[in-house]
């Protein structure tokens, strides 16, 4: 009868094993249609040629700056959540050694000692050296699908931390830009600051001379003031940007060290879109993929719970107790139980819990296919950036040419009394605008080297 009754439940097993518990995660399909839009055409064409493996370049590769390569290493090793990071990987990684170790026997030893006297006479002592070991047998997959999640789950993890470092590199990249895109400006403001200096001191000569009126003068001092306060604005934004970008590197506010906006070397030539094997390169798509295994594994612990969890259990004592109280010589005794337990009703806790595990996976699906679309968003949203900035800094550079030519000119006609005041301090204000407009497109497009490399997966040692 017992032979039958264990061939009953392998039986069991092989069938339950058809039902799909003992399955694999494979890759559901995904929507990748229109994933990225051609920036160099007006209509949403597929562009799916390759960006010379940008993705892949190691981050020393791309941002060559030695003051930016300092900064970068010196977040890496010390930003809070990379640290934060590498210890959720630490923890995970213990989780997957605990959903091993369920596999194996589990053993307990409790020895044991009594002494006893009856009616004054010798003491009798006895022990007990026994030991006991519990075995679940993993006939219908629940302790496999649980391994197997938390297999999962150190994937996802391990993204996630790919993903913060991935953040940390391009947040250090674009504030130390940043900076330099404000020194710049700093720079311009400054050599507009001594032009309309001089031009207030112009008016003010003319005024003696009787050749222009007070309000010359005034609009002049009103202009040079004017710029002045940009100063005092961009000197905030300087300390403001070296604190931010400080704590970011894990460190007490400080002055930033760096080069200048006009030594960067950055890649500056890409293709109009990317290949789709490169969003293997994204790790926060990576993780939701693994996220969404996950899921699929707890799907499957959902569904183990509705068949019977088998364990097997023993004992082993060495002891001196024959049963009568005589000491010596000392006994083996052995014993072994197997135990089936079948779940019949739980208040309709396990239907509920397949259904959450279920909705669980569907959500996860959704999370992973949105953050493919969004990978194929901000690629084009790089490049469309990055072409952008080249086109419009292009034609700011023959604006800035043409302006200072008219400023120079307005000044000369003024002096021979062929201008108004009004056209020199437009003149001025005009090239200040253009000049500053030049250097926030330059320094776009150095963020959008900075976003394309994020939006490929960029991170790499």
């Amino acid at each position: 009868m017992k032979k039958i009754n264990i061939i009953a439940i392998i039986s069991t097993a092989v069938l339950m094993s058809s039902c799909g518990i003992y399955n694999k995660y494979e890759r559901p399909n995904v929507n990748t249609k229109g994933l990225y839009r051609d920036s160099a055409s007006v209509v949403d064409t597929l562009a799916a040629r390759d960006t010379s493996n940008f993705g892949n370049l190691a981050w020393r590769s791309v941002f060559t700056d030695p003051q930016l390569q300092d900064l970068i290493e010196r977040g890496l090793a010390h930003n809070t959540n990379m640290l934060n990071a590498a210890l959720n990987v630490k923890m995970v990684e213990a989780e997957l050694m605990v959903a091993k170790l369920a596999f194996v026997p589990s053993f307990t030893f409790s020895p044991q000692g009594t002494i006893s006297s009856w009616d004054g006479n010798k003491a009798a002592k006895t022990y007990s050296l026994p030991i006991s070991a519990s075995w679940s047998v993993d006939l219908f997959g629940n302790l496999l699908s649980v391994k197997r999640s938390a297999q999962m789950s150190l994937l996802a993890t391990k993204d996630y931390q790919l993903v913060v470092k991935t953040k940390v590199i391009s947040n250090i990249a674009n504030m130390y830009y940043t900076l330099l895109m404000l020194d710049r400006e700093m720079e311009i403001v400054n050599n507009m600051s001594g032009l309309t200096k001089n031009t207030w001191d112009m008016m003010k000569l003319q005024k003696e001379l009787g050749r222009t009126k007070e309000t010359s003068v005034q609009s002049a001092e009103s202009n040079y003031y004017s710029v002045q306060a940009q100063t005092a604005e961009l000197k905030r934004q300087i300390r403001e940007t070296e604190n931010a970008l400080s704590l970011l590197l894990g460190e007490p506010a400080q002055t930033i060290l760096r080069g200048s906006l006009a030594s960067q070397s950055l890649p500056s030539s890409f293709s109009t879109g990317v290949g789709l094997q490169m969003l293997a390169n994204r790790p926060d798509v990576h993780y939701a993929e693994m996220s969404l295994a996950q899921c699929f594994y707890g799907v499957e612990t959902a569904r183990s719970k509705f068949y019977p969890s088998i364990t097997i259990s023993g004992t082993g004592a060495y002891t001196n107790n024959t049963g009568g109280g005589i000491v010596n010589p000392g006994k083996m005794l052995l014993n072994a139980v197997g135990s089936l337990v079948q779940p019949i009703f739980e208040h309709g806790q396990l239907i509920a819990g397949l259904k959450v595990a279920k909705l669980q996976q569907e959500q996860a699906y959704n999370t992973w296919q949105n953050a493919i679309l969004s990978a194929g968003s901000e690629v084009s949203n790089a490049l469309v950036l990055y072409n952008s900035s080249a086109e419009k800094a292009q034609f700011e550079q023959k604006q800035i040419e043409s302006m200072t030519k008219n400023v120079a000119y307005t000044q000369d006609l003024f002096k021979m009394g062929s201008s108004t005041y009004l056209e020199v301090i437009s003149a001025q204000q005009t090239l200040l605008n253009a000049e500053l407009s030049k250097v926030n497109d330059d320094f776009y497009k150095m963020q959008a080297v900075v976003n394309l490399y994020y939006a490929l997966g960029g991170g790499r040692d």
